[in-house]
């Protein structure tokens, strides 16, 4: 028999907050992060040119986060992100014990490679692994640090990889921590793609026209070994990824990556459509993306589950985006409640979903998490509360 696997914790920092009080009174107001920042900077000079290199996103006040650093860390030699990842994980590291039996992973897309701007050669600091090190020696991790690189469903597969490497007898308990910040390099390259909107995103909407890129960090422990005085415990009972190949960037039209890690994942956690209490879907209000995961979610028989994006109330965290999400659906289970997918007003997909328009109350036991991204990948995430 395999063994059982909990999140017993988790914290984030985001542009709601920094912590996850902080972000869950936040969604309850129905406060967003998404707002118009000035991140190319203005080139021609020209007054009318104002909104020049100005995209809607989600970013965190960085004299917020270095006052808030500063009053929990002596050291400052960290760069914007590691500050971040620092905070997200400081009061998990306070809670539970790094041991030789506690993997350190990283979910992370694009990590510090802010520090390329204006270098004439490849700072050290810019390798994931460099920067996965950093991190886990600051906190004594006796181990050697697993990073997760899979573009936007990184945050994801970290929680999957912790399972398999626990139920592996790899490991007794995991660290995962994700972070992504925004930068000019990772603006640019979706803007090369036509893929940012024009305004706050709308996932699911008849009206959406892209993404917002956002930025955050988050962190969860993950064990085999709950001790039972733990808050709560969330049992990780499937999980899948499926790499459709099928464009570089585009998805699949016909949801095959994602209706298989989501059949993957329920057979694994021995669930039909009708147990699942919520779906926390992906929805980057893009064209295709939305309309996939809509052709998906009805190949499995969940059009009627009640389903929402983030990514209204955060924009697209990147490497940080999975995991950040897996602990507000967590949040929802707690306390009962579900939050509404924001900026969504009317159907744009071809496919009956159950968007869900209003915070409301509802008894949540079973979660799915689906993620998919760059490349063709997808994954999938069924969550118990225990």
């Amino acid at each position: 028999m395999m063994k059982e696997i909990y999140i017993t914790g988790y914290n984030c920092v985001t542009p709601l907050g920094f912590n996850v009080e902080a972000n869950w009174n936040s969604l309850l107001k129905g406060k967003s992060g998404v707002a118009l920042h000035q991140i190319i900077e203005n080139s021609t000079g020209n007054p009318e040119d104002q909104n020049e290199g100005a995209f809607y996103a989600s970013m965190i006040d960085s004299e917020q986060l270095n006052k808030t650093f500063s009053s929990s860390f002596e050291n400052q030699d960290f760069t914007r992100l590691e500050k971040m990842l620092l905070l997200s994980m400081k009061p998990l590291a306070e809670q539970y014990e790094f041991t030789e039996e506690t993997a350190f992973i990283l979910s992370t897309t694009k990590g510090n490679i802010s520090l390329l701007k204006n270098q004439t050669e490849l700072p050290e600091g810019v390798y994931l692994s460099v920067l996965a090190k950093k991190i886990a020696d600051f906190f004594g991790c006796k181990t050697r640090p697993v990073v997760v690189s899979n573009a936007c469903v990184s945050g994801v597969m970290a929680i999957a990889v912790a399972k398999n490497l626990i139920q592996a007898g790899k490991y007794k308990n995991a660290f995962v921590i994700a972070g992504d910040e925004i930068s000019e390099f990772v603006i640019s390259g979706f803007n090369s793609f036509q893929a940012i909107g024009s305004e706050p995103c709308k996932p699911y909407d008849i009206n959406r026209n892209g993404i917002n890129i956002g930025e955050a960090a988050a962190a969860v422990y993950i064990t085999a070994e709950p001790t039972g005085n733990e808050k709560f415990r969330f049992k990780v009972l499937g999980d899948s990824a499926i790499n459709d190949a099928n464009h570089i960037s585009g998805p699949s039209r016909t949801g095959d990556g994602l209706y298989a890690s989501i059949r993957n994942a329920m057979t694994e956690a021995g669930l039909s459509p009708e147990h699942i209490g919520f779906i926390s879907a992906h929805g980057t209000a893009t064209l295709y993306n939305d309309e996939m995961e809509a052709i998906a979610f009805n190949r499995m028989n969940l059009q009627h589950i009640p389903l929402n994006s983030m990514k209204g109330f955060y924009g697209h965290c990147l490497g940080a985006s999975g995991l950040l999400e897996s602990i507000i659906s967590m949040e929802s289970a707690r306390h009962s409640i579900l939050i509404p997918s924001k900026n969504f007003e009317e159907t744009g997909v071809s496919q009956p979903l159950n968007i869900i328009k209003e915070t409301q109350p509802a008894t949540i036991r079973y979660i799915l998490k689906t993620a998919s991204g760059f490349g063709g990948c997808n994954a999938a995430l069924v969550l118990e509360k225990c």
